[in-house]
């Protein structure tokens, strides 16, 4: 089974986090960052990965980015040599007027791409730069090159919703056993 546990202790934040890349969309997720929390919520929901995540700290800046780091290097891990998989995923996931467009290569080649069109200085408790923080994080410690880009939307809250579900459909697709492929998806040889 592919899984990991990682705990991320600092001086500013306790994180811990627990990741099955083979589950069925469970979580439990503690962040003390409403937003922060429906988002790992739903990354799980839609990509059915288990996840467990705690966090503590002492801003919500901390706690977004070293949650994402946690859970970034958690999937990372869990992904191990990525012997087998898919490698690249990507979704179009519509929310009302909103329409989002993610796209994933589990290549070990961090970049991202991240475009929510976020009009507002936040959404619900999370501020604007710190949701497109998360992101960037999450992308920079699971190795992953990560594009999300919402197409249109008049709802702030729409917008990063259906990216995020974008995002969660395009890992699913990424991390999923390739039958055809037994070694690792690469002309190289390594990833």
């Amino acid at each position: 089974m592919r899984t990991a546990q990682l705990t991320r202790e600092t001086g500013e934040t306790e994180i811990t986090v627990e990741v099955n890349l083979d589950g069925s969309g469970q979580s439990e997720v503690d962040t003390e960052v409403k937003f922060l929390t429906h988002m790992i919520e739903l990354l799980a929901t839609h990509s059915l990965f288990d996840l467990s995540v705690r966090a503590r700290g002492d801003l919500i800046h901390h706690v977004v980015e070293d949650t994402a780091l946690a859970l970034g290097a958690a999937i990372n891990r869990a992904l191990g040599d990525r012997a087998g998989i898919a490698r690249f995923g990507h979704a179009v996931v519509p929310l009302d007027e909103a329409l989002a467009m993610a796209s994933v290569d589990l290549a070990r080649r961090p970049y991202n791409v991240i475009d929510l069109k976020i009009d507002k200085n936040g959404i619900e408790d999370m501020p604007r730069e710190d949701i497109y923080h998360f992101a960037r994080s999450l992308a920079t410690a699971m190795e992953a090159t990560i594009h999300i880009i919402v197409h249109y939307g008049e709802n702030d809250h729409h917008k990063v919703e259906c990216g995020i579900k974008a995002l969660a459909r395009a890992l699913r697709q990424a991390v999923a056993p390739d039958p055809r492929r037994p070694g690792i998806p690469s002309s190289k040889g390594v990833i």
